[in-house]
């Protein structure tokens, strides 16, 4: 039963075996051919794959753009963006005031006793400072032009001591020889340069933003600054005589 059996099953399976022989042998050769073919297409395939970005890739590239974008922007920006100082220092009638470090504005022993001449000290000295204050948005406009004000005087007061420094005198130096200051009037003088000194008001400018020691001590530090004597005395007269020494 079993030798029938499996005589049967051997005996019909002789040709069956080579059926399933040749079946494997040709799919076995369409499999090199395909992959033959597969090689040959396969460098073109890629190189056309390649020649375009992947998503990812120009993702990243328009992120790059656009991140240079807003740095070039922001630089932009930057550069247009005045300190108070400055925008101060540049307002028609206020040529005659030196910019004013803010390091040295910064520093507390420079300001030293000014908090008790000064309305509004502390948001005068944020203005001056481009600090904003977080009580800005509170007040009215009255009191916005009252700390306009304050911060105005504030920065005379700190001007006056910085012109005594060295990086300040300096800074006097350059407008003086832009003749910022102007030139005396007198006609001997032959159009001198010119110094703000004392406590007088000129042009709406305290005179006490520039103080009395200043003059003489630039000159001091500067001797070849100085003003030469005039080579002429103006003598009075009176329909072309002199006037005499007793009158």
């Amino acid at each position: 039963m079993y030798k029938g059996r499996s005589g049967s099953t051997m005996g019909g399976g002789g040709s069956s075996r080579s059926e399933l022989l040749g079946g494997a042998t040709d799919r076995k050769r369409i499999n090199e051919a395909l992959d033959k073919h597969l090689k040959k297409s396969s460098p073109s395939t890629s190189k056309d794959v390649d020649s375009f970005p992947s998503t990812s890739t120009a993702k990243s590239h328009l992120q790059e753009v656009e991140s240079e974008g807003s740095d070039v922007s922001g630089s932009e920006g930057g550069d247009d963006e005045t300190s108070w100082i400055s925008w101060f220092c540049n307002l028609r009638g206020n040529e005659f005031f030196c910019e004013v470090d803010e390091d040295y504005v910064q520093d507390d022993f420079n300001l030293c006793g000014l908090s008790g001449q000064v309305p509004y000290y502390d948001y005068a000295l944020d203005l001056i400072l481009d600090i904003e204050s977080s009580n800005g948005d509170m007040f009215t406009e009255e009191q916005n032009e009252l700390v306009e004000s304050a911060a105005e005087m504030l920065y005379g007061l700190i001007h006056v001591r910085y012109i005594l420094t060295t990086k300040g005198m300096a800074a006097m130096l350059e407008k003086y020889k832009k003749c910022d200051f102007g030139r005396c009037p007198r006609v001997f003088v032959v159009g001198s340069l010119v110094f703000r000194l004392g406590n007088l008001i000129y042009r709406d400018i305290d005179g006490a933003y520039f103080g009395t020691t200043f003059p003489h001590l630039f000159l001091m530090a500067h001797g070849n600054m100085k003003p030469q004597k005039p080579s002429q005395n103006y003598v009075p007269k009176i329909f072309g005589f002199k006037v005499h020494k007793k009158q």
